[in-house]
């Protein structure tokens, strides 16, 4: 009742409610990837207090990366059965719960289910599906605009939190920088129980953009015989496409170079070079605004010009920039050469590869397609989280994993050239479109 008064309250000064619950989606997951980037600068004050290994830590955050990517051909099952609410309010409770058990932990088991489960599962409910539900749900005019900003704001909220989080840990110690978390996940929660409703017709609203007296174009049908099992029906389907394969292995090492490894690890890799958290931090938050604008802009881009060049170039310069990392004598400008180039590209390739994927599986099933290839992402992003950790361990230096993550990505910029250029152009497609409902 108070979410059909609020909008008959906006609906009189002309704005449309969907902007509210985008708002909150925003929120959700920009609290969402802070705390997916903030064990990154805790692997150091954990391994000090408690005596585990980079590897130790490393491993329980590839625990959570694999969960996170796992849970993303769910997600939409679960939105659907369940609701945006219910869905956006549990995955909070994991999140914010699961951030505030570490503050008592001792254990590297109690790890393991606190960061890997817990907070694995919790964000994996609320990724990169949750946005495109509610662009696809709420918006028909205006839809690329929703989806680009909740996309970046996934990838910029892991980033920009950090030099605060980083200062709170170095003046504070690290249980103090769980505190903004947990609060943000408190208020969010409570935002969302409040405000947040399944789709229009919830409240007597038409989409925005939406015109009355038309009716969308039956996108009820579909999802409602969603099951747990349709994601594997997909699955299926394309296992045999090359197409799939190539931008899931791009996809692969998209999460290797980029959330496994420079998002978990960099601070550390700072650290080991005498720079300090706070700087590395900043650094951090650097490549989140690059990222924001290169995000946006990758997205205008999609839809001029051949997707197979531009991640050609995308993950080119990715590699380039990982190979001059080690090199860059860790100074404030080799650092902010580094973030300028990595940084533009840093979740830029979404945009490229939802259209390449839209292109191939057609919109009807690229919801649940790009979910599987969101999932590779997060293998990928699984396997740096654990592997630099290794390699830190064992070899007292994070270069061999950054020249491996170079090398991975020169061979990306190859692989997806080898994907058929589709007959004609594509139109414009939203992850996972599948899920909407």
């Amino acid at each position: 009742m108070f979410a059909t008064s609020f909008s008959a309250w906006l609906q009189r000064r002309g704005i449309h409610y969907g902007w509210i619950i985008a708002a909150i989606t925003f929120l959700t997951m920009l609290t969402m990837s802070a705390a997916l980037g903030l064990p990154g600068a805790m692997l150091q004050p954990l391994g000090k207090e408690f005596g585990w290994s980079t590897e130790q830590i490393s491993s329980a955050l590839a625990l959570r990366f694999a969960l996170f990517g796992l849970m993303g051909p769910f997600a939409a099952v679960l939105m659907e059965r369940y609701g945006l609410r219910a869905v956006i309010c549990t995955g909070l409770a994991l999140v914010g719960f699961g951030m505030a058990l570490v503050t008592v932990a001792s254990q590297l088991w109690q790890l393991f289910i606190l960061w890997s489960l817990m907070l694995g599962l919790g964000t994996g409910m609320t990724a990169l599906v949750l946005g495109a539900v509610v662009a696809n749900r709420w918006f028909t005019a205006r839809r690329g605009l929703v989806i680009g900003m909740l996309t970046a704001s996934s990838a910029t909220g892991q980033l920009a939190f950090l030099p605060f989080a980083a200062w709170m840990i170095e003046h504070w110690g690290w249980r103090s920088a769980i505190v903004p978390i947990f609060v943000g996940c408190v208020l969010i929660a409570t935002l969302a129980l409040c405000f947040m409703r399944n789709r229009p017709s919830d409240i007597g609203l038409l989409p925005f953009g939406e015109k009355p007296g038309l009716q969308p174009a039956a996108p009820v049908a579909a999802p409602a015989a969603m099951t747990f099992r349709t994601p594997f029906v997909v699955l299926r389907e394309v296992f045999s496409n090359r197409t799939f394969w190539i931008l899931a292995g791009t996809f692969f090492i998209c999460g290797l170079s980029t959330n496994g490894l420079v998002q978990t690890h960099f601070i550390s890799l700072c650290g080991d070079n005498g720079l300090g958290a706070v700087p590395a931090a900043s650094v951090l938050a650097m490549m989140g605004a690059f990222d924001f604008v290169g995000t946006i802009l990758s997205g205008w881009l999609s839809d001029r010009y051949d997707n197979r060049k531009l991640l050609f170039w995308y993950y080119g310069l990715r590699g380039l920039s990982l190979f001059w990392l080690p090199h860059s004598q860790f100074t404030i400008y080799g650092l902010g050469l580094f973030a300028m180039f990595y940084g533009l590209d840093w979740i830029a390739t979404v945009p490229p590869t939802v259209k390449l994927a839209g292109a191939a599986f057609g919109p009807q099933k690229v919801g649940l397609v790009f979910g599987w290839i969101f999932a590779a992402h997060q293998l990928g992003a699984a396997v740096a989280a654990y592997g630099a950790g290794f390699a830190r361990t064992l070899l007292l230096t994070y270069t061999p994993a950054l020249y491996a993550a170079g090398g991975a990505c020169l061979v990306a910029s190859l692989l997806v050239m080898a994907i058929r250029r589709p007959a004609k152009p594509a139109s414009p497609v939203i992850p996972p479109a599948a899920a909407r409902a």
